[in-house]
This record gives structure tokens, sequence and C-alpha cells, in this order.
């Protein structure tokens, strides 16, 4: 039951290997003016320029024809060292990138950042012991000393190589000085879950407790003061109300799980209401804007008019031939515009005709769960009255069920809303497929052992693609949601990698449910369809879930594509760049 209802929504902290962007640029431009000292090495001070650049296979190529030319300069020999070892190390060439790095001594300028790097590579190898004892060196560098590297990820690391040798208690010292050297807010906000999600994959509900906790009273001191939009704050605070009310769950304390799940659902209303006042206030805007537009075209041809009744009176020789021609002109005009407002009326029509439908539908959505959820609430009041307790894990599951039903509904389409709008923060960077694809679908055991669903993750671990993260994870739990909806009990749903073409990889969401016919197939790949109904009769929805996807994907430079049979189950095929796209 632990496992099944955990849901976590930090990321899992990692080992530490990142600089800040301001240390991060001071080192290279330390490196590059400390080459410059080695005049009579040009290949040297070429590997110095890629190096700075991070263009580690010719920052490899230059530094090996330097030690073939010389190597009688102790100090080019230990640079050359120096940018063997960290070149190999970014490659993942661990221990031949130990090897150079041993060999540079103590008086080397950047010694520190070498020792980081060992420490970097022995936790990469599982060696933790060996990596704290280059860590704690480090760690007790004055800051004065600490020049080209965030000592907090000293501190993370520590607190990481502590706590996977099974050392809690040195593990927790490390992770509180983290906490301590933390400023910002949200940032404590953010390692308090990451700490606490690790001690409960460990079984340490105490200390798991304890970082859950902090991580709520924290967020009940966040106002509005740090925060561009209310619905940010409000999303902060929903997500550690949420998971405090996971944690009690797992720990059957249903009382105080109630209470915090209450709490969540107010903040849900208040990110959907201040959307919603939003979007109207957007609406009411254009409207005058409109209005406005009307009125100074009105008044501007009122003015075009009077101007040519004085001319007519003033050259009454030549009015004729000019009115003729002024009449010529404006039924052009007339004839250009009435195509255009048609044109334009045309494309409103539709997309009033689609807006109205899509409230409908999901009016309609939304009112089926909220009644959904009084009929059970009835019945959970009846067996309170009871005290029938099985029966009241059933009816609470099945609520929590209804509601994240009605939430996904209305997460989609405040995503969609904010697409439409341009309004959602998107960045395209490099990511790996697998741990993104593990992510999404952790959240989704619950669902898949309620329907009794087999469930395999063969996505290969290598594959990197291009893409804004956030966006790509709303696709795949819209996928991977569709999947399990159109499953039959006892089916299987699989995501995997393909390579089909040298510039993307493709990720396939296969599913043995209940298919699609041909005609419904092409439907679905049209651009800006909605359907109310699907091919089956039991199974009804927006398709607003689909039509993001279709967004998001295309807005990733990604293609989609469907393959499926009636009644033979489906292959929902999302194909990712693996090389930066401009554009």
């Amino acid at each position: 039951m632990r496992q099944k209802l955990l849901l976590f929504f930090f990321y899992i902290s990692t080992f530490c290997f990142v600089y800040s962007q301001k240390k991060d640029s001071l080192l290279y431009t330390k490196v590059l003016e400390y080459s410059n000292q080695f005049k009579s090495s040009p290949n040297l001070r070429k590997a110095a320029t890629f190096f700075s650049k991070k263009q580690w296979d010719s920052t490899l190529i230059y530094t090996e024809n330097q030690v073939i030319k010389s190597s009688k300069n102790k100090k080019s020999v230990e640079l050359y060292h120096y940018f063997k070892g960290i070149s190999l190390t970014n490659k993942g060439i661990f221990n031949e990138a130990e090897k150079h790095l041993l060999l540079v001594s103590k008086d080397f300028k950047f010694y520190n950042i070498k020792e980081f790097y060992l420490a970097y590579i022995y936790m990469s190898i599982s060696d933790y012991t060996k990596a704290i004892e280059y860590l704690i060196p480090l760690s007790k560098l004055p800051e004065e000393k600490v020049l080209y590297f965030d000592k907090n990820s000293i501190y993370n690391n520590l607190a990481l190589c502590h706590f996977l040798l099974d050392e809690y208690n040195k593990a927790d010292f490390y992770f509180k000085k983290l906490d301590n050297n933390i400023k910002d807010t949200l940032k404590l906000i953010d390692n308090s879950n990451n700490i606490a999600n690790l001690y409960y994959s460990k079984s340490k509900d105490i200390k798991a407790y304890n970082y859950f906790k902090k991580a709520y009273k924290l967020s009940k001191k966040l106002n509005n003061i740090q925060f561009n939009q209310k619905k940010d704050l409000f999303d902060i605070k929903r997500k550690t109300a949420k998971n405090m009310a996971v944690f009690e769950e797992n720990r059957k304390n249903f009382q105080d799980a109630l209470k915090y799940r209450k709490e969540m659902e107010i903040w849900v209303d208040s990110i959907y209401n201040k959307a919603r006042i939003y979007e109207l206030g957007q609406k009411e805007k254009e409207f005058a804007v409109q209005q406005k537009q009307n009125e100074v075209d009105i008044l501007q041809v009122q003015n075009e008019l009077k101007e040519t009744q004085r001319k007519i009176f003033l050259y009454s020789a030549i009015g004729l031939l000019i009115l003729l021609g002024i009449a010529v002109y404006f039924y052009r005009e007339k004839v250009k515009s009435n195509k255009i407002i048609a044109s334009q009326k045309e494309t409103l029509d539709e997309l009033n005709t689609t807006k109205d439908k899509l409230f409908s539908i999901v009016s309609h959505d939304l009112r089926s769960s909220v009644n959904a959820l009084k009929s059970s609430n009835k019945v959970l009041i009846d067996n309170l009255e009871s005290k029938n307790l099985t029966a009241l894990e059933n009816l609470l599951q099945k609520n929590s069920s209804i509601v994240n039903g009605a939430y996904g509904l209305l997460d989609n389409l405040l995503n969609w809303a904010l697409l439409q709008t341009e309004q959602q923060y998107f960045y395209i960077d490099k990511h790996r497929l697998f741990i993104i694809a593990e992510h999404v679908s952790y959240n989704y055991q619950p669902l898949l052992l309620e329907k009794e669903l087999s469930f395999e993750n063969t996505v290969s671990k290598k594959e990197v693609i291009y893409a804004d993260q956030e966006s790509l994870k709303i696709v795949l739990r819209n996928l991977l949601d569709n999947a399990i909806k159109f499953s039959k009990p006892n089916g299987s749903i699989k995501i995997y990698s393909r390579n089909s073409s040298e510039d993307y990889c493709d990720l396939v969401i296969e599913d043995t449910g209940l298919g699609m016919s041909e005609e419904t197939r092409l439907k679905l790949l049209e651009d800006s369809v909605l359907l109310n109904k699907k091919e089956h009769e039991d199974v009804i929805g927006t398709g607003l879930g689909l039509q993001l996807c279709k967004s998001m994907i295309k807005k990733n430079h990604g293609k989609f594509d469907i393959e499926s049979e009636l009644g033979k189950g489906t292959k929902m095929i999302v194909s990712l760049p693996k090389t930066p796209l401009n554009g």
C-alpha cells in the first residue's frame, strides 16, 4: 500500500555536479588566462580555448598533440593532465580520467577543482567511502578559498554518500548544513521535499515526516509578494498539502489526511478561479478594444464622406469625375472589406462553436464527477455511522479517483488555455528520455494496480532528446491516462523507444485495449479536432487532452502518429528530435 499511495511532486536529489553560472564562468575564464603563460605551447593554448567552451573532444585532441611534442615543463604537463581528466570525466570515461587527475599535484592552481572531480568520479562508480575522503576537506575550506564551485554541492554530495552507505545520522548532519546555507524559501521547500522522499524510500518514516512537515510549514509562510501570479503560490501550497495528505494516508491516519486533502482542494479551486478571472478579464479587454476600434472606423468613414461632399461643392466642374472615381474606389474597397469580414466571421463562428462545445462538454464532465462524488459521500456518511472501515477505505479511494479525474480535466484545460495565450513557460533542453518516462509512469502505479494492468518501461537509458521537460511530461501523462482508460482489466501497457530515423527518437505508448477504427484514427490526427464522443459508447470525454498533446509535441518540433486496430489495441507514437532545432 505504501508505494501505491506515495506521490512525488519534486525531483529526487542526485549527485551535484553543477557550479553556479557565475562561478562556472569565472573558472573557465581563469583557466584560459592561466594557459596564456605557455606561449611556446600553441596546442595547449588551443586546448584551453576549447576547454573554456566545454568542447571536450577537441580539448582531448589538442592536449594529446601537445604531450607528444613537449613534456619538459612541469606546469604544462599538469595542465595537460588536468584537461585530460576533466574532459574524460565529462565524457563518462571515469577510469582513464582518474589516472590523469591523480597526476595533478597540490601546487596546481586549480587543485580544489581536481579534488571535486575525483570525488564525483568515485560517486559515479559507487565508491562512496572514497568520495567522502575527498569531499570532507573541501567542505572545511573557508568561503574565500571556494572560488570556483558552490559549497552547497559539497554538502549535498556528502549527505547523499552517507545516505547510500546507510549512515543516516551523518547524512542528516549534512542535509541540515545544506538547509542552513540555503536562503531562498522556495529552494528550502524543494530541498526539504527531496530529502523527505529520500528517507521515505529507505522506510525512515519519522525523518521523512519531519522534512515533509518542514516543507509544508515553509509553504504556509509564503505570500503574494514573492510571486508574479497567485496561481504559482497556490500551486506550491497545494503540492505541499498533498504530500502531507499522501503521507498520512500511508500511515492510516485518515483524519489528518482528510484535513490536508481539504486544504489541497481549496488551493486547487483557487488556481482554477484565478485562471478563470484572468481569462474573463482578457475577453472583456478584447471586447472593449474592438468597440473603440469600431467607433474610430465609423468616425473615419464619416469624415471621408464629409470631405467628399465639400470637394463636390468646391469643384463643380470636375465633381462628377471625382465622384465617379471615389465611388469606384470605395466600391472595390467595400467588396474587399466584405470578403475579409466574411472570412473573419466564418473563422470566429468556428472558434465560438468550438468554445461552446468545449465548455458544454467540460461542464457535463465536471457535473458528472460532482454528482458521483455527492452520491459517494452519502454512502460514506452511512458507513461512517455503521463504522464499516473496509467500505470507508474503498469509498475514499473511489472519491480520490473521481477528484483526480476532475483535476486532470481542469489541469488539461488550464494548460490548453496557457498554450493558446502563449503564457506557458517553455524551454527546450537536452534530457534522457528514460528518466522522464520513469518519473511520469511512477505516478500511475495505483491506477495500474487498481485495473490489474501489467506495465513495462523499456525505454533505452542511452536515448537523449531535446524537448521542454514539463510539456513532455504533460504529453506522457495524457497518453498514459488514455492507455489505462481504454484498456481492459488484466491487459498490458508498454512504453519503449525505437529509432526510425537519424534525426528523431520514437517514444511508443502501446496498450492492448479497445483500439479504434481507421476513420477515428484519421480524425484524431487532424488539426484542431475536439471529439465529444469516442469510438466506444462507455468512454466519453472532451478530446482536449489529445489536442493538448498534439499542440505541445508540435511546439517541441516533434511528430505524432497513431497505429491502431479496433479491438486490437493502440500505439501512440511521439517522435522527438535528437539534436537541437532552431525555430
